[in-house]
C-alpha cells in the first residue's frame, strides 16, 4: 500500500489518499472502511444516451464518484472489495443520491474521508504501508492423498490450492497401484507449488505431514527438479523446511507455526508472533489461571487495574458497525498501550485469529493476579437482560 496524502485535523476528522499495490492491501482497506464514511474513487458506470432521432443507446464510461458508504463486501479468496453507497457529489453521469457500487482496483488511488480516525485505523495504515511487514511464508500440509497449500501473509492466510487424489491400499504381493497413485499425488502438489509460490517474495516454505509423507515428497520433489533441470526449485532448496503435523487439513497450520524450530526461523513474521502469543495465553490459563482472562468486561476491569501485560484482540471487533461498541474496544487498546502493556491485534483470517474469536475475541495475560471478577460480570449480564 502506498500513502499519497494524509490530512487529519486535531479533532481526528480528515481524509487519506491510498493506492493498493497488491491483493492483501484490499484486506487492509476492508478494515479501514465503515458505514457512513465518504469514499472517492474511479469507477465504471453504464450510461444511457438518447440521440436526436430518439434512439436510445448505452455505453460504459469511466468516471470518479464520491459515495457515502452503506455496505462493504470483501471476497477473501479473490481479494476483491466492493463498496455500495449513494452518490454525494454532483457528477455529469450520476445523479445526487443515486446508488452505485465501486469495485476498488489495484494501482488505482482512492480517497477515504472519516469524521473520526482513531488510533487503530491509523496503526492499520502504518502497518499496510510498511514494506518490512511483507515477510511471507508458504505452507504445505499433507497426508496421503490430501494436501492444502497456503500462503501466510502478515494479515491473512490464503488457501491457494487443495490437492485430493485417491490412493489405493497396498495389496499383498503388489504395490504398483499404490506407488503410481502416490506419484500422481506428489506431481500434483509439485505443480501447485510451482504455480502459486513466488520464490522472490516467500522466505520459507513449510512442509508438514504425519509420518514420512513429507520426507518422501521432498525426496520426489528434488529428484524431479534435477531430472527436469528446474533451476527455480534447485536454487530455493534451502527455503524448504520439514515439520511434523498431525494431518493434512488447514487447521494443522497452527500446529506447524507453533513448532519451536519454525518459530525461531520465522521470528520476524507477524503470523508466528500471533501463534506464540495465543500459546502463551493457553499456557498461562493452564498453569496460572488467575493471570489469564478472556471476555471484554473482565479484561476492561483488569486494564483499569493496570494489570494487563499482553492484550490479545481480534481485528473483527473493530469492524463492528455500532460506533459506541467499536469505541469501547479502541479505548481498551489505548488504555493498555498507555499503561505500558503489549497489544496483539489478531487477523481473523489467520487460524490463530479464528481461535481467539471463539474466546470472545478479547483475551489478556496479566502482570499479577487480581481479585475474582466473576461476580461483577454476572451482575452486568443480568442488567443487560
Amino acid at each position: 500500500m502506498k500513502l499519497l496524502h494524509k490530512d487529519i485535523e486535531k479533532d481526528n476528522a480528515g481524509q487519506v489518499t491510498l493506492v493498493p499495490e497488491e491483493a492483501e492491501d484490499m484486506w487492509h482497506t476492508y478494515n479501514l472502511l465503515q458505514v457512513g464514511d465518504s469514499l472517492r474513487a474511479s469507477t465504471i458506470r453504464k450510461v444511457q444516451t438518447e440521440s436526436s432521432t430518439g434512439s436510445v443507446g448505452s455505453s460504459r464510461v469511466r468516471t470518479t464518484l464520491t459515495l457515502c458508504v452503506e455496505t462493504v463486501d470483501f471476497d477473501s479468496q479473490a481479494c476483491q472489495l466492493r463498496v455500495k453507497g449513494t452518490n454525494i457529489e454532483e457528477n455529469q453521469y450520476v445523479k445526487m443520491g443515486a446508488y452505485h457500487t465501486i469495485e476498488l482496483e489495484l494501482n488505482r488511488k482512492f480517497t477515504l474521508a472519516k469524521k473520526n480516525w482513531d488510533s487503530i485505523l491509523l496503526d492499520r495504515i502504518e502497518q499496510a504501508c510498511d514494506p518490512a511487514q511483507k515477510a511471507d511464508v508458504a505452507a504445505v500440509v499433507m497426508q496421503e492423498g490430501l494436501a492444502n497449500m497456503m500462503l501466510v501473509t502478515p494479515a491473512m492466510t490464503l488457501l491457494r490450492a487443495k490437492v485430493e487424489v485417491t490412493i489405493p491400499r497396498k495389496r499383498r504381493g503388489s504395490c504398483t497401484q499404490h506407488e503410481k497413485a502416490l506419484e500422481r499425488f506428489y506431481e500434483a502438489v509439485m505443480q501447485a507449488i510451482l504455480r502459486h509460490i513466488n520464490f522472490d517474495v516467500v522466505k520459507c516454505i513449510l512442509v508438514g505431514s504425519p509420518g514420512f509423507v513429507k520426507d518422501q515428497f521432498i525426496s520426489y520433489l528434488f529428484k524431479e527438479a534435477v531430472r527436469q533441470d528446474n533451476k527455480v526449485l534447485l536454487e530455493n532448496r534451502p527455503k524448504f523446511m520439514m515439520v511434523h503435523s498431525s494431518s493434512g487439513h488447514k487447521y494443522s497450520l497452527k500446529e506447524i507455526l507453533s513448532d519451536p524450530s519454525v518459530t525461531s526461523r520465522l521470528s520476524d513474521t507477524k503470523a508466528a508472533g500471533e501463534v506464540k502469543a495465543l500459546e502463551d495465553f493457553y499456557k498461562m490459563l493452564q498453569h496460572e489461571p488467575d493471570r489469564a482472562l478472556y471476555g471484554v468486561a473482565h479484561v476492561e476491569k483488569a486494564a483499569d487495574a493496570l494489570a494487563v501485560d499482553t492484550l490479545l484482540i481480534s481485528d473483527k471487533l473493530f469492524r463492528h458497525q455500532d460506533v459506541p461498541t467499536r469505541s469501547r474496544y479502541v479505548r481498551l487498546v489505548d488504555n493498555v498501550k498507555d499503561n505500558g502493556g503489549n497489544v496483539r491485534i489478531f487477523s481473523s483470517l489467520h487460524v490463530s485469529g479464528e481461535q481467539l474469536t471463539q474466546l470472545s475475541g478479547v483475551a489478556a495475560i496479566l502482570r499479577f493476579p487480581i481479585a475474582d471478577l466473576s461476580e461483577p460480570e454476572d451482575t452486568s449480564s443480568s442488567e443487560e437482560d
